[in-house]
Formats: structure tokens, C-alpha cells, sequence
């Protein structure tokens, strides 16, 4: 039978649509192989958001000068909430939740990885300080006292924690197993990540990175953190810690 010239094209233009169709299909199925065997989980992309500061700039004052925390806070702070919101973008990380983000940190690039820690250590440290601090009381102080003997042993082990710190990075105390644990991470890593040597989960967090405190203290290091237990919010610990 001949074939005219419009069945000709007909025919020709479905051809090309199947081609192209089962094109599409296969590099949708080899993307989402690759997506699961990056640790790239399909569903609902995650976004950091900045938590709004509890405090006015100066209410830490003297132990953190007014300049530092509005520096730390619009500058740094908001910087890595956009590094790491661009990384999930351009990444294409679809994980749900700030906990799958970091079970699976040792995957992530390193701009999705150190802003990812960025983001979240940030909001979790202003929200354990708090302006005019007394010592820890009723079930913060037991644990405090059945894991470290004392308050004054643990500022001692957690002092060593952030002045051993080389370089920058973060002193914690984390509740791991019903017991409590001091220990620091390097740079923006965390204990909720899967690569961190120190694991548990946070209580409590003193930011040592240089920027927290060299307007005021320069190199004393020392005096920052013996001067920044006047401002930890045990309230905020005692919520984590239940």
C-alpha cells in the first residue's frame, strides 16, 4: 500500500515522541539510582531558617559585647542560612529533616556540609544563653553531678573541651546513653553528624570560632569562656535534657 506524504510525517513525528519518551524515562530512572546511591533521599527538599534572636544585641553584656553578637548574628550566622540553602538547591539534596541532614553529612558536599553546621549550631547556641546566669539546679545539676562529681569539675572538662579546640570549631555537652559527655568538634560539625567522633545529643554549645569573641577578648580565649558561663541558659538545657 503507498504510503502518502502526511502518514509519512504522522508516522515519523510518533516515532520521534516514543524515542524521546523513553529517553526521558531512562534518565529519570538513572538519576534516581544515582540520588539513592548518593544518600540523596526523594521527598520534600529541606530549608534552614534563621531563629529569631531571643535577646536584644546587648543583653549579654559584659560576657558578649553588643558589636560581636550583632556581627555573629546578621553577618555570619545569616551567611551560612544562605551557603546552605544555595548548596541544597544546586545539590539537589531532598533529605525532610535537619536529622537526616546530618546522619548523612559524611555524603554532602563540603559547602552543604560546614554551612548545614553553620546554620543549625548557630540557632541551637543563642537559644542556651541567656542574660544573668546562676548555676544549674534540681534535674540539670543531678546529671551534672552524676556524671562529672561536681558543677566545678564540669566547667573544668568543659573549659578544657573549648581551650584544646585547635583552631575553630565547638565545646559540647551532650546526653549519650543517659550519661553526660563533654567533648568539641572541628569547624561547623556537630554531634548529630554522622562523621563526628563525639555523638550524642546537644545540650548545651559554646561557639570558639575566633569571630565569637576576638573584638573583645583578642586572643584570650580563656577569659570568653570562663566569662560565658554567666550567660547559659540551664532552663534551655533542662528542656533538651528531659
Amino acid at each position: 500500500m503507498k504510503t502518502t506524504r502526511r502518514e509519512f510525517v504522522q508516522q515519523a513525528f510518533k516515532a520521534t515522541t516514543l524515542t524521546a519518551l523513553g529517553t526521558s524515562l531512562a534518565f529519570k530512572a538513572f538519576s534516581e539510582t544515582t540520588s539513592s546511591q548518593s544518600g540523596i533521599i526523594p521527598g520534600s527538599a529541606l530549608q534552614f531558617s534563621q531563629v529569631s534572636l531571643p535577646y536584644a544585641y546587648g543583653a549579654l553584656e559584659p560576657s558578649i559585647d553588643a558589636t560581636t553578637m550583632e556581627i555573629h548574628y546578621t553577618k555570619h550566622h545569616t551567611a551560612y542560612i544562605k551557603n546552605v540553602n544555595e548548596a541544597i538547591a544546586a545539590d539537589k539534596i531532598t533529605f525532610e529533616s535537619e536529622k537526616d541532614f546530618f546522619a548523612n553529612a559524611s555524603k554532602l558536599s563540603a559547602k552543604a556540609r560546614n554551612n548545614g553546621g553553620g546554620a543549625w549550631n548557630h540557632n541551637f547556641f543563642w537559644q542556651v544563653m541567656k542574660p544573668g546566669s546562676a548555676a544549674p539546679t534540681g534535674k540539670v545539676a543531678d546529671a551534672i553531678n552524676g556524671s562529672f562529681g561536681s558543677f566545678d569539675k564540669f566547667k573544668e572538662q568543659f573549659t578544657q573541651a573549648a581551650m584544646t579546640r585547635f583552631g575553630s570549631g565547638w565545646a559540647w555537652l551532650v546526653k549519650d546513653g543517659g550519661k553526660l559527655k563533654i567533648g568539641s568538634t572541628p569547624n561547623q560539625d556537630n554531634p548529630l553528624m554522622d562523621a563526628s567522633d563525639l555523638k550524642g545529643t546537644p545540650l548545651l554549645a559554646l561557639d570558639v570560632w575566633e569571630h565569637a569573641y576576638y573584638l573583645k577578648y583578642q586572643n584570650k580565649r580563656n577569659e570568653y569562656v570562663a566569662n560565658w558561663y554567666n550567660v547559659i541558659n540551664w532552663d534551655e538545657v533542662a528542656k533538651r535534657l528531659a
